[in-house]
């Protein structure tokens, strides 16, 4: 339910560029990043469903500490993820994979 209601308010990642860039070292560098980014801001949709979004991020890394130890995934990246899917703006990976 949280997650459809995410979806519902917020955006998705912002689509590829239209004009390919003229280097394909590039295209395909950019092509990773955004798949980084749609893959983050997934994880960022499950975190919301554990820790909803009225919750602080210390309250949420308290409740996503088990989650985030059982996938592997440090709960700073986790609540990255969390901001990434509430705002859709990349920069609240800042400091993570990206």
């Amino acid at each position: 339910m949280v997650r459809q209601a995410v979806r519902d308010v917020r955006t998705a990642p912002p689509p590829a560029p239209v004009e390919p860039p003229a280097d394909p070292a590039v295209a395909v560098l950019r092509a990773v990043v955004d798949d980084l980014a749609a893959c983050s801001h997934q994880l960022g949709e499950l975190m919301l469903e554990v820790a909803p979004a009225y919750l602080s991020d210390t309250q949420a890394a308290d409740v996503l500490a088990l989650l985030c130890d059982g996938i592997g995934e440090t709960v700073e990246n986790g609540l990255a993820a969390r901001r990434y899917a509430l705002t859709g703006a990349r920069r609240a990976l800042a400091g993570t994979l990206l």
